[in-house]
Formats: structure tokens, C-alpha cells, sequence
């Protein structure tokens, strides 16, 4: 499918736009004042170990402490100093596996542990370790020391012995050709997993990313030894060059930036290392914003949207919890022409196809529940799922699901790699207190009501100021006047209300005299 990368390169702001056949697939944005440090390396110093969690924090210079699990340890480069352990056991990376999404390109594999992490780590010890995961809320980074090195083609591991081939790439001829390839390119001791990029190109450029990376890596350990911790060792490329190192495909016919500096940078970079994408990058030179010239500013508010509206007349709604992230799907003003059962078949059809998009423009990750309308048919059920896993197909950031439930319900889970949309440029509604909904007027009066009860029982005031919302004061000196009055009478007091618009509407102040 024809795609093409958008790129608004402003001072504070960098924004990258995927799109395919002209509509917009994939959103990423980085803040000046914020960037992302996935995949930077940095020389940390351990701060506490937690041999309950089999965990530790690690200093590596943030604002916040970032966590090593035991599972992350690469105990080869630990266990050095303890010669007398490193004979004992049997090194297991669990690497067994030859095939591997797109998104395990950096840190996706689990390992087993070889020691209990007490053995492994101590207060005060320096160690090389990577960002694995972004800080997420009050969640500190999450690091690993298995280091890996993505390249245009390949993703180095220095420190694992092994080959994987993403699983993107279906021939069986291509992968054998591709896994011979690298195993004859790569250091002894060290492994590369081939990304979908890879795909057709001759040896002579895998080659070259091989004695790209590779040299990188040693410089990454030179700098790792002259250096206390903590300190940042490697920083990642930014955005843009991401961008072209990581989505640029076959189908990408054009790379069009708004930017002439952040334009002429990203030649040079192509230049340098990916001479054939030359032709590719173009300046954009319009007096509109590039995004609405793309028609994409009006695509990422819908995407902040809580209902989306089907073509048939049917909606999904979305809410992201905590814990999970749950989509609704509902026939909305959509009524049929045949029987129900049709009806709710061709509203849970073209629901799949629109909850696929939001998910991976919205960049929703974890634990995703899809409540379907309910079907009676097992074949339409099937039909269903079917649909949705020929969809997520599209997704280059891994998903597994599981069989539509009895309920209509799916669960699934969709690798968190980055901040959803919605974290990246949303906060916390301080209104609501992130609740989604506020106490109404009328429930606010009758807590005024309780309060005043409350701070006038066993002591005589002779009069009260209130300062409430507007819209607590209307309903106060409209409906509930009456039983305002009453409560007057019983208390033997007057009642001063003041409208201020400053206060919340769910706070009140009361001052008695």
C-alpha cells in the first residue's frame, strides 16, 4: 500500500505521521522539553536492592529511579568479578524462538534468571544498563542489561548468541537466505534479530549495518569504562531519524518535512547511511500548516474522542483506565434491513475495523477488552474474530488475542512501548479529579445542606455565608429555596449565599458568625 511520513518540525515540538493510502495510521510526538530516552544506555549505579520483588533501583541521573528485574540482569557481565559461580551453571538466554515481531526488536525477550538477585547486585555498584520501557506516570523507567543496538536492517544483541528473523517476513526461501546471511556477518559470541527492512536487500548492505553497529557497540564500551556512573553512555536518534530508520518501507514513497533545517539534517543522515532514500525526502514548502494541509489536525482530536461514530450508524466508545482499556461497541442509530441478527453482524464488522485503527492511532498498550454485541450464531462469531485477526495483521507492535467469549467479550494485549495520545497530550481533568463525571448541583446543595446542619448543632449562629459554583447558588435560591427556608427556621439563622465562579463546582466555603 502507497504511505507516506509527514513530518511538522517545530521548536518545541517534533510530530511524525504515518500514513497509508492517505489516511493517517500512526501518530508519534516528541516534546523538546520532554523527550523520550527508550533505548538510551546509561552507566548506573544500583541505590537499593529488593530481594522480596527480585528487583532493583538504579541511579542513571533521572529525576526518577529506574527498576532492574532479575530477569533483565545479563549475569555473564555481572558474575565476572565471581569466578567461582560463572563454571556452576548452564548460560539460557530463552532464545529458543527464530521468529519475533517488530516490536521485540529492542528488549522483547524474557530471560531466565540464573541467580537469585541479592547474588547478582549490591548498594552502590555500577552497571551498564538501557531503557527498556519509558516512565510511565509515576512509574520510573524500566531497565534491562541486555543490551541491544537497533540499525536500518538489524537490531545488534552483543551479548546474546543467537539469530531471529522477524516474523513479518513470510517466505521461507527469504528468511533461510537472510539467517545465512547474518550468521556468516556476525561476531562470535554476540547476535542480531533481522528486521522486516531487510527484506530483499543485498548482503553488501546488511554488511554494512553489521560494521555500523558493531563499531558503535565499541564505542559504547569504551566510553562505559572511562566513566562513573551515573551518566548517559548513548543517546538514541531523535525522532525523525527514527522515523526513517524504523517505519520507512518499500511502500514509503515520500518523506515530506516542514522544516528546512530538520530537512537538511535528515539528508545528510540518508546520505550517510541509507544513500538509496535520498530521492525520498522532500521539503514541504506550503503557507499551511503541513498537518492540515494533510487534513491530520482534524484526525488526532478525533482521536482524544471518548464516541466514534460508525458509517452505519453505530458507535465504539473508548475508556483507558488504570488497569485496562475497555471498547464498547453499540448500534447506536443503526437499525437494518433485515433481522437482528444481521444488524448486529455488520455493526460488529465494521466496529473491528475502526477499533483496529483507533488502537494503533491512539497507541493504546496492556490489557484491551472488546465487548462485541452480543451474537447467537457461532459462525457469526467467527466470522468476527476472523476479522480482527486479519486487521491487526497491519499492527507492527505485537498483539495477542484470545476467542470471543460467551459474553461477546475479547481480551487481548497490545505491547506498551510509548505513552498513548491521550497521555502524551492530555493530563488529568483537575475538575473531575480524573473521574470522568463531578457531583451534580443538586447533590452539592444537599451536602451544604448536611454541613451547615453539622457546624450549627448544640451552637447558636446567627448568620451564615456560603460561597458556591453559580450553579450551586442557582439551585439553591430556585428548587431547593424552600427547603433552604426550612432549614433557616430550624436552625435560627440566616443564610448569606454568594455566587463565585472560581470555585469548583463540587467545593463550598461556609463561614458562620
Amino acid at each position: 500500500m502507497a504511505s507516506e511520513i509527514i513530518v511538522n518540525a517545530a521548536n518545541w515540538e517534533t510530530r511524525v505521521a504515518l500514513m497509508e493510502n492517505n489516511i493517517l495510521m500512526e501518530l508519534y510526538i516528541e516534546h523538546k522539553k520532554d523527550k523520550g530516552i527508550l533505548g538510551n544506555v546509561y552507566k548506573g549505579k544500583v541505590i537499593r536492592v529488593l530481594p522480596g520483588m527480585q528487583a532493583a533501583f538504579m541511579d542513571i541521573g533521572l529525576e526518577k529511579a529506574g527498576f532492574l528485574y532479575v530477569s533483565d540482569i545479563d549475569f555473564k557481565d555481572i558474575m565476572m568479578e565471581h569466578d567461582n559461580l560463572l563454571g556452576e551453571v548452564e548460560i539460557n538466554h530463552d532464545l529458543e524462538k527464530e521468529e519475533v515481531s517488530e516490536d521485540e526488536k529492542m528488549m522483547g525477550y524474557s530471560h531466565t534468571a540464573a541467580f537469585p538477585i541479592e547474588e547478582m547486585l549490591r548498594e552502590g555498584q555500577e552497571i551498564m544498563v538501557q531503557i527498556s520501557k519509558n516512565p510511565l506516570g509515576h512509574k520510573g523507567a524500566r531497565l534491562t542489561s541486555y543490551i541491544t543496538i537497533p540499525g536500518r536492517y538489524l537490531v545488534f544483541m552483543p551479548t546474546i548468541n543467537q539469530v531471529g528473523i522477524s516474523r513479518r517476513i513470510e517466505s521461507e526461501s527469504e528468511r533461510e537466505r537472510l539467517r545465512n546471511i547474518v550468521t556468516e556477518l556476525k561476531p562470535r559470541e554476540s547476535g542480531y534479530i533481522v528486521r522486516t527492512a531487510s527484506q530483499g536487500r543485498p548482503r553488501e548492505e546488511l554488511e554494512n549495518d553489521v560494521i555500523y553497529l558493531n563499531k558503535l557497540w565499541q564505542n559504547i564500551k569504551k566510553k562505559s569504562k572511562k566513566t562513573r556512573g551515573p551518566t548517559l553512555i548513548y543517546q538514541d536518534l531523535d525522532l525523525i531519524m527514527r522515523a526513517v530508520r524504523d517505519l520507512v518501507t518499500k511502500d514509503v514513497e515520500n518523506i515530506i518535512i516542514d522544516n528546512e533545517e530538520a530537512y537538511n539534517e535528515c539528508v545528510k543522515f540518508v546520505e550517510s547511511y541509507l544513500p538509496h532514500l535520498s530521492r525520498n525526502i522532500k521539503l514541504y514548502d506550503g503557507k499551511e500548516n503541513i498537518f492540515d494541509a494533510y487534513g491530520l489536525e482534524v484526525e488526532i482530536s478525533r482521536s482524544l474522542g471518548r464516541k466514534i461514530w460508525l458509517k452505519s450508524g453505530g458507535n465504539i466508545t473508548i475508556d483507558q483506565t488504570e488497569a485496562l482499556t475497555a471498547v464498547d461497541v453499540n448500534t447506536g442509530k443503526f437499525v437494518g434491513k433485515r433481522n437482528l441478527e444481521d444488524t448486529i453482524l455488520k455493526t460488529n464488522m465494521e466496529a473491528v475495523k475502526e477499533i483496529v485503527y483507533q488502537i494503533r492511532l491512539r497507541n493504546i498498550g496492556g490489557l484491551i477488552i472488546l465487548d462485541f454485541i452480543d451474537m447467537e450464531k457461532e459462525s457469526s462469531k467467527e466470522m468476527v474474530y476472523g476479522a480482527l485477526e486479519q486487521a491487526l495483521k497491519t499492527d507492527r507492535t505485537h498483539t495477542t488475542i484470545l476467542k470471543i467469549s460467551e459474553l461477546g467479550l475479547v481480551e487481548m494485549t497490545r505491547k506498551r512501548v510509548r505513552d498513548s495520545i491521550a497521555r502524551t497530550l492530555c493530563e488529568a481533568c483537575p475538575y473531575c479529579e480524573a473521574r470522568g463525571t463531578i457531583k451534580s448541583a443538586r447533590t452539592v446543595c444537599y451536602d451544604i445542606f448536611r454541613e451547615i446542619t453539622r457546624i450549627s448543632a448544640g451552637d447558636l449562629k446567627h448568620k451564615i455565608f456560603l460561597n458556591v459554583n453559580p450553579s450551586v447558588a442557582d439551585l439553591l435560591l430556585d428548587e431547593e429555596s424552600d427547603y433552604l427556608e426550612e432549614l433557616e427556621k430550624s436552625l435560627k439563622t440566616q443564610i448569606v449565599i454568594k455566587a463565585d465562579s472560581s470555585i469548583h463546582q463540587e467545593h463550598f466555603d461556609i463561614t458562620a458568625a
